[in-house]
């Protein structure tokens, strides 16, 4: 019985959790997401006031009926709001990539390594020039699949992960998927909050998953004093995974500040191009201890081997074009201003929103469905904070990447009108 016992824990079909006992590991199934299809929607500076102009109302069978299930259907009349996505007018043209590609040299069988050396030296130097420890990079498939990799490289099912409140609704949906425990601790404009940490490392977390600058949805950044207080709480409490999700990169609005303690043994940094060249690029750099990317890239020999080449120099080409530093500066002052415009509005309008750096503004509210509902009703498509909440209060998550500052005022009052009519009136 105990060999069995001892096979089951290994494999991860049972979780041991001490006096409490023991319970099977939770694998179920994850929905997969379905895009509706979207007509043709003009970039923000291409629309007109007419573009712009209300509709009479939203078509009812498509309006959210629980308050977080994703509508299917055309989209809203003024405009999605809650994907989360770049402006597609502000990424670089691909094809101009793809025809520089030298796809003789670049499929070329007998040099074929798994990683681009091209490539492979923009990321170190991206690393770098954050005095990120450049020892060791990979280049993986997208953030979560790095993310995926190192968790996999380190954990079993039944440990405990740190993860922020609210959270991107793709990472809680990864733990699950391996077994793994989320541990929440919310966040504020600054990010994780030092107090809070150490609450959870003295309840015990075996990794934490952190996002320095662009936290999705709250929008949150490490600023110098925070990222400090956090290394000071963690090299004295803990020697726990830490894995931080650069998704944004250079785009943020905000500069990269770290909370890994220098010389921490486990650790991974991971930095997607998907907010900065295109989502359907799917690559990733990851920079980390030796032992943590080897495992990494070791796992990954075994399955994909590597991420496309032609993918991988259509990368490189796009970063080393002669455009592209005052392109990222151009798409990350117009998110900045993007997203300032609908916060000024909202604090105009007696709500404090959160959206300190990103391309989302967190948005409290009594309860997520009324306002949803309102949004809906104007012709606007926002993303339920259910899909993102832990253990944090109702809010809303508005993706401003798209949205046009002249339409910041007419989002606010719509929400604020929502907010109103859901407030609680007193009784006599």
């Amino acid at each position: 019985v105990h060999a069995a016992y001892r096979i089951l824990r290994q494999r991860g079909f049972v979780i041991a959790e001490g006096r409490r006992g023991t319970r099977v590991a939770p694998r179920p199934p994850l929905r997969i997401p379905r895009r509706r299809p979207a007509p043709h929607d003009p970039a923000p500076q291409d629309r007109t006031p007419r573009d712009r102009a209300p509709q009479d109302h939203a078509p009812q069978d498509h309006a959210p009926q629980d308050g977080h299930r994703a509508p299917t259907g055309p989209v809203p009349p003024r405009g999605d709001l809650s994907l989360g996505f770049p402006d597609p007018a502000l990424l670089p043209p691909i094809r101009t990539a793809l025809a520089r590609l030298d796809l003789d040299r670049k499929l070329e069988i007998a040099t074929l390594d798994a990683n681009d050396p091209d490539l492979l030296e923009l990321a170190v130097a991206s690393f770098a020039a954050d005095d990120v420890a450049t020892g060791a990079v990979a280049v993986v498939a997208g953030a979560l699949d790095g993310i995926e990799r190192v968790l996999n490289a380190h954990l079993r099912p039944g440990d405990r992960v740190l993860l922020e409140d609210p959270a991107y609704p793709p990472t809680r949906d990864l733990l699950t998927a391996l077994g793994l425990v989320a541990v929440p601790a919310p966040v504020d404009d600054h990010g994780l909050m030092p107090e809070q940490v150490l609450a959870a490392l003295e309840r015990g977390v075996d990794a934490i998953v952190a996002v320095p600058r662009a936290q999705n949805p709250f929008g949150s950044a490490l600023d110098p004093q925070r990222a400090a207080d956090l290394r000071a709480v963690l090299a004295e409490r803990s020697d726990a995974l830490i894995i931080e999700d650069d998704h944004a990169s250079v785009v943020a609005g905000a500069p990269y500040t770290s909370l890994i303690p220098t010389g921490w043994p486990r650790w991974a940094v991971v930095r997607s191009v998907s907010k900065v060249l295109h989502p359907d690029l799917r690559l990733a750099f990851v920079a980390g201890d030796e032992t943590t990317v080897a495992r990494a890239e070791g796992r990954q020999w075994l399955g994909p081997r590597w991420v496309s080449h032609i993918l991988q120099a259509t990368v490189a080409n796009l970063l080393t074009e002669p455009g592209f530093p005052a392109a990222a500066e151009r798409a990350r002052d117009a998110y900045a201003s993007r997203r300032n415009a609908l916060v000024a509005a909202l604090r105009e309008r007696g709500i404090r929103a959160h959206g300190r750096s990103g391309l989302n503004v967190w948005v409290p509210v009594r309860e997520e469905a009324p306002v949803l509902r309102s949004m809906f009703e104007a012709g606007w498509l926002v993303l339920a904070g259910e899909r993102c909440r832990l253990a944090t209060p109702p809010a809303i998550r508005v993706t401003t990447a798209t949205l046009h500052e002249d339409d910041a005022p007419e989002v606010a009052e719509t929400i604020a009108a929502a907010s109103d009519r859901d407030r609680p009136r007193r009784a006599y």
